[in-house]
């Protein structure tokens, strides 16, 4: 029999809630792995992330500076404002774990994309 789920699990002050790695928020990965070279403005950070839409890209931005991973800083000059984003020593000190799940990722790439194939046909079969 397994062990019943505490109730307290998702507090509101758990550790859990306060994780800034969201499994289903491939974006913020992503930015923070863009950021780790140094700081990039919002079109910069556009190139690589090309299938993200503007208004993903910004709430990702937007939760990552919320967590304390990313800053950022604002310039009006002459040729206009300009803002740009980068990591903070939180968000730099990061990276190194993501690396080890991108290290992992690579590892099981073939598992995974089996997994997703043999799922999406058992949905397909199924009508869903």
């Amino acid at each position: 029999m397994r062990e019943p789920l505490p109730a307290d699990l998702f507090d509101e002050v758990c550790p859990s809630t306060l994780s800034p790695v969201r499994v289903g928020d491939k974006w913020g990965f992503m930015v923070l792995r863009c950021l780790a070279g140094g700081p990039r403005r919002f079109s910069e950070l556009r190139v690589p992330l090309r299938r993200v839409t503007p208004k993903v890209l910004t709430a990702s931005l937007r939760a990552l500076e919320r967590d304390g991973l990313v800053a950022r800083s604002e310039e009006h000059g002459a040729g206009g404002r300009r803002v740009e984003y980068r990591l903070t020593p939180l968000g730099r000190g990061l990276l190194e774990p993501l690396e080890e799940v991108c290290d992992w990722v690579r590892a099981h790439v073939d598992e995974l994309l089996d997994a997703r194939e043999a799922h999406d046909a058992a949905r397909a079969g199924r009508g869903a």
